[in-house]
């Protein structure tokens, strides 16, 4: 991190450990006040299910900087052409088991895709896929390069004594 302390990783950590919740539905009660609302939690995703979360955003072909650059009528295009690859990002999300993913994920998109309100899921797109990424695997290989006893920064000199 090169001496300066950065932020923005963190809170994306602590994002992707506490998880996202999102409103599903809300229900009106008789003689209650307030409503029922049922919630859902997209926490940070296993090592298979960013897998093949990482193969249907591949799949979709477009990058987040372009996403978030288009117009209106380039949007509503992208939602026919792609919604169902990105409820099914969302309910791997939710959904971040070997057995789950494979057997329910196709459920919860569908439920995701009929019965939550689109800008929660605008949303929860952008915020999910711009927190996945290859910073854990950054920190691997720079703490592996660190700790390597090949490199030559870390074998001892020969004038040195300890």
């Amino acid at each position: 991190m090169n001496g300066k302390f950065q932020i923005e990783p963190e809170v994306a950590d602590a994002i992707l450990d506490t998880g996202i919740s999102v409103p599903l539905k809300t229900f009106r009660i008789p003689f209650r006040k307030k409503p029922v609302q049922l919630r859902v939690t997209v926490q940070r995703p296993t090592m298979g299910s960013k897998t093949r979360i990482d193969r249907l955003y591949l799949e979709m072909g477009v990058t987040l900087a372009e996403y978030r650059a288009y117009t209106m009528e380039q949007r509503m295009r992208f939602r026919a052409e792609q919604g169902g690859r990105m409820m099914r990002i969302l309910a791997l999300g939710i959904c971040r088991g070997l057995i789950s993913g494979y057997l329910f994920s196709g459920a919860v998109a569908w439920f995701l895709m009929w019965f939550v309100e689109d800008i929660y899921l605008e949303n929860l797109f952008e915020t999910f896929v711009s927190l996945l990424g290859t910073q854990s695997f950054e920190n691997i290989i720079a703490s592996l390069e660190e700790t390597c006893l090949l490199n030559p920064m870390n074998v001892s000199r020969e004038g040195k004594r300890s």
